[in-house]
């Protein structure tokens, strides 16, 4: 017996759910766990399915599709270990939040190395017995810095995600074309406000009640891709801007752990630079 989650999108129709329990049912499957959605605004239909049994992911896979709408999208996945890579600079705080929960059995992940244009993180992730890649940017063109990194990310077989832990550079667009939909980032705010540097000052000189802190998928519109996760704290008139930045940097590394952790276990659909979560 094999379990395996079944993803589905798919333009909206009367039946759909009738229709899919069907095929599992014709195919002697249990249904562990089922979640589905119904955006009416754009006629697109998501579910996620959680089935065992005896599977051929093949058959599944046809089978489902021939009940579905022509344009639907069908993922019949195995759950194991997804790969992973980390890219960082020099904070810290949420490195060593995925480290800790890496080390703890908390993510379904294989960390296959670290990636950092400085060598200031290396003492603390070799004491988790991975690889420190440093690829420094001085004198280095962007386009030539990326080269040497998507060498190094390439030379691993299926990386899954690439996680951006404070990783403070900008990607070129080859970069993220690169890996379309594999780059998650944590973003120093609340979405859509404060984008770019130092949002904490920003903030601090707005006056701002909450601050915050938002994951997202990386498009070539800069903090513009994708939400997956976000959170906000509470703070007042008596935080400073650098008050406000250390209570920042505990929501960030929540906030990233808790994102990777949905993408690990196949719970995010994107569409339309949206994304729906079960």
């Amino acid at each position: 017996m094999s379990q395996y989650r079944v993803l589905i999108d798919a333009n909206d129709e009367k039946g759909l759910v009738h229709k899919i329990s069907t095929v599992f049912v014709n195919s002697d499957l249990n249904i562990l766990s089922n979640s589905e959605f119904v955006d009416k605004d754009n006629n697109k239909f998501f579910m996620r399915s959680v089935v065992d049994g005896n599977i051929d992911k093949k058959e599944l896979e046809d089978a489902l599709e021939s009940v579905l709408p022509d344009s639907a999208t069908v993922r019949v996945i195995e759950p194991k270990k997804k790969n992973i890579v980390i890219m960082a600079t020099k904070e810290l705080h949420a490195l060593g939040d995925i480290l800790i929960r890496h080390e703890s059995g908390e993510l379904e992940a294989n960390i296959l190395a670290v990636v950092s244009n400085y060598d200031k993180l290396e003492s603390l992730v070799s004491k988790f017995d991975i690889q420190y890649i440093t690829i420094s940017h001085e004198n280095l063109e962007r386009p030539e810095h990326e080269k040497k990194i998507i060498d190094a990310i390439d030379s691993f077989d299926d990386v899954d995600y690439i996680v951006l832990a404070k990783y403070m550079r900008i990607l070129t667009p080859g970069f993220v074309e690169h890996y379309e939909d594999k780059i998650i980032n944590i973003h120093h705010s609340f979405l859509p406000a404060f984008i770019g540097a130092n949002p904490y000052k920003q903030a601090y000189d707005r006056g701002v009640k909450i601050i915050g802190a938002t994951s997202h998928f990386v498009n070539n519109n800069l903090d513009e891709g994708p939400i997956i996760s976000q959170e906000v704290k509470n703070v007042d008139h008596a935080y400073g801007w650098k008050d406000m930045q250390r209570s920042g940097r505990d929501v960030e590394k929540i906030v990233l752990s808790r994102a990777l952790k949905l993408a690990l276990e196949d719970r995010i659909f994107v569409y339309a630079n949206k994304t729906v979560i079960f």
